[in-house]
């Protein structure tokens, strides 16, 4: 897929005031600095489309951007959340909750995990939340850039084992560096197939 156009649409705290569901989207989520903005950005090919920052906790609402002109992208805080109070935490947990049970063109889950890191429960306990709510989704592993790649496929296979506790089948894995550029073309392809598929099956619904 080329990216030719990536725009900033909206922020909002509330996913029934999102944009109208009328085409594909894949939102994008991890724990706290997970390195999610920084791989957005390097997605759409644009330094400064999403904002990142140091600091764990910059992305606080739900946001819409609109690639080429036919489908959605959202990058969505991260879980894990970073120091931030009780009541804070619980609201975006609802936030992110309601978005993900509700929004009905969403196609897709991109659940970031951090490949330097063993299998973290928290990470364990989100995929395994989505797959008994039925929500989509994919795996892709950050910062491999910042690891050996003996380190990334131990960790990779790690994770493969642990979900294969709970998970008759594995989800799809992908492995990304936002310094390098390693799994762009696999990410927007995979994304592009689904894309392809929601207007086939849009076409023949119409």
């Amino acid at each position: 897929m080329l990216i030719k156009t990536a725009e900033y649409l909206q922020s909002e705290a509330d996913w029934r005031k999102c944009p109208p569901p009328t085409l594909p989207e894949y939102a994008f989520i991890g724990r706290s600095n997970v390195g999610k903005s920084s791989l957005i950005n390097m997605l759409m090919n644009n330094k400064s489309l999403a904002k990142t920052s140091s600091k764990p906790g910059k992305t606080q609402t739900i946001n819409h951007f609109l690639v080429n002109k036919n489908w959605y992208l959202v990058d969505l805080p991260g879980y894990g959340f970073a120091k931030i109070s009780k009541t804070i935490r619980e609201k975006w947990h609802k936030m992110i909750s309601d978005y993900l049970l509700f929004r009905e063109n969403l196609q897709l889950v991109f659940v970031l995990v951090d490949a330097r890191l063993e299998p973290q429960q928290i990470d364990v306990d989100f995929i395994n939340n989505l797959g008994e709510s039925g929500v989509p989704f994919a795996i892709i592993f950050t910062k491999t850039d910042k690891n050996s790649t003996g380190k990334t496929m131990s960790n990779v296979q790690k994770m493969k084992n642990k979900l294969s506790e709970t998970w008759e089948e594995l989800p799809v894995m992908m492995k990304s560096s936002a310094v390098s550029g390693l799994g762009r073309d696999e990410i927007l392809n995979f994304i592009e197939e689904i894309n392809e598929q929601f207007n086939h099956n849009k076409n023949r619904n119409a």
